[in-house]
């Protein structure tokens, strides 16, 4: 009877809906860099590079954002990352260097990630 009883409980348990969890998107190429909410990545658009230097990665994400809002959110974001910013839109951390370079206009926005040794 036990066994009966645990078996309907576990299946009573497995249907229930799984939460919903927002799923962390990454800019392509750059693992811990998060994507903003409101770009897309642009699929083989960019490049990625090992040097012995260093990585060189370029990749793009567009969206129908505002620049004023992609550069708060990355300057927001990128210090908890350990990311210190060197001047507007240019983050520097551990000899690698990361500009953010706004293409087109806000609502029609293609954002251009450079990392990059500094």
């Amino acid at each position: 009877m036990f066994r009966l009883i645990a078996f309907a409980l576990c299946l009573s348990v497995m249907s229930l809906p799984a939460p919903a969890r927002a799923a962390t998107a990454y800019v392509a190429g750059i693992d811990d860099l998060p994507l903003m909410t409101g770009l897309t990545s642009v699929p083989d658009a960019g490049v990625v590079f090992d040097k012995p230097s260093g990585r060189i990665v370029e990749a793009y994400a567009e969206g129908e954002v505002s620049r004023a809002k992609v550069a708060a959110f990355y300057t927001a974001t990128l210090p908890q990352l350990g990311w210190r910013a060197r001047q507007s839109n240019v983050f520097i951390r551990e000899g690698e260097r990361l500009s953010l370079i706004f293409l087109g206009g806000d609502g029609d926005l293609i954002v251009r990630f450079t990392l990059e040794p500094d």
